[in-house]
């Protein structure tokens, strides 16, 4: 099912000024003062493009990345989808991703064991929406393992640096990274800068409650040609984010990453239903004092998956429901679309069925993975 629902023009207006509480004529208020236009209100189109499920039976699909260019086995405008559980629905035991054509062909770009990694990986392997791929031809997956499914055996896992070909070569792990929950990068090709969020971070000691761990670590890469890329400087540009651990999503967290074309990366808070900022996320040498909150609450419910929208405003996909919201980044919330309005009592349609998220190549659409039905899809 699909519903658009756009905050802008004048029967909009007289009815939010007729409706709106307070809070709704506030939104209305930013809304209106935002000199763009939607990028989501362009669109009116939403279908499946392909199962995400590979011959192993992985399900879950959490990442989304489209492939920037074509060497080895990946193709460009290709996308891959990371699975974070495997057949037997256990979360923080999946070990594949799929390679999808805009078309909807599929195969398995990689299928990794946690033996043959090619580095250390604390836990094995349960691989996360942090998934990126570089115009070098390098791909890397955060990977949140268990044992069994449940927080109380989830461990820090690492970043797993996986060749064109979909061979595993190295790991990126240690101290700051700990339950590595999504990821975004700025790729110039011979050298890739990632921020990374983690949620593991006094998570499960503190299980159920919520404790003030979640970070955001910048990492810098040098890719050497066809060898091996080399791991650069660790820095902790963001912390203090809420985590928790649940039942149904495993961890609750820090999540969707996105660099805005100031270098202001946006982060979805996802206990707090929010948008946080960190500025000069490029350059910074240490947390902030404090996250800076750009928009919460309204539509903005449970926001897991994140990417910038060519116009500059922040895309994010909704745990809490099917709806994806746009958000400038001054904090007007601008336009809402349902994508997934399968019902799921006593929680709102849609919920838990929406995660990660890209852009479409020239802005042509936005891919999205839907949990509920194992689904690549895209909004165009």
């Amino acid at each position: 099912m699909f519903t658009f629902q756009l905050l802008a023009g004048r029967q909009a207006r007289l009815g939010l000024l007729a409706l709106a509480s307070l809070c709704g004529l506030a939104l209305w208020l930013a809304a209106s003062a935002s000199a763009s236009p939607s990028f989501i209100g362009s669109f009116s189109m939403n279908g499946t493009l392909a199962s995400t499920v590979p011959k192993n039976g992985d399900v879950n699909p959490y990442g989304v990345a489209v492939v920037p260019a074509s060497t080895g086995r990946l193709v460009a405008g290709d996308v891959l989808v990371s699975n974070f559980n495997n057949r037997g629905n256990l979360q923080g035991t999946g070990t594949t991703i799929v390679e999808i054509s805009p078309a909807g062909d599929v195969r398995v770009f990689a299928s990794l064991d946690r033996r043959k990694l090619g580095g250390a990986c604390p836990g094995g392997l349960g691989l996360t929406t942090a998934l990126v791929a570089l115009q070098s031809g390098w791909v890397i997956v955060g990977s949140l393992p268990t044992t069994d499914g449940t927080s109380a055996t989830a461990q820090a896992g690492c970043l797993i640096v996986i060749d064109r070909h979909g061979k595993p070569v190295e790991t990126i792990s240690g101290a700051l990274i700990n339950g590595p929950w999504d990821m975004t990068a700025l790729d110039s090709g011979s050298m890739a800068t990632l921020f990374v969020t983690n949620v593991l971070n006094g998570t499960v000691a503190a299980s159920p409650g919520t404790v003030a761990g979640g970070t955001v670590v910048r990492i810098g890469l040098t890719i050497n040609g066809k060898g091996e890329p080399t791991v650069g400087a660790q820095t902790v540009i963001g912390n203090g984010f809420p985590e928790r651990t649940d039942p149904a999503a495993l961890v609750v967290g820090p999540t969707g990453v996105g660099l805005g074309s100031d270098g202001t990366l946006y982060v979805a808070d996802s206990v707090d239903s929010s948008i946080e900022s960190i500025p000069n996320a490029l350059a910074r040498t240490g947390p902030p004092a404090a996250n800076t909150l750009v928009s919460s609450g309204v539509n903005i419910n449970d926001p897991l998956g994140l990417a910038m929208a060519p116009n500059g405003d922040i895309l994010t996909t909704n745990g809490g429901d099917g709806n994806i919201v746009e958000t400038t980044p001054t904090g007007a919330q601008v336009a809402v679309v349902t994508l997934d309005s399968t019902p799921a009592p006593p929680a709102l349609p849609g919920s838990g069925a929406l995660f990660g998220l890209a852009v479409a190549p020239n802005g042509s659409g936005v891919y999205y993975v839907d949990d509920a039905t194992n689904t690549l899809n895209l909004l165009h």
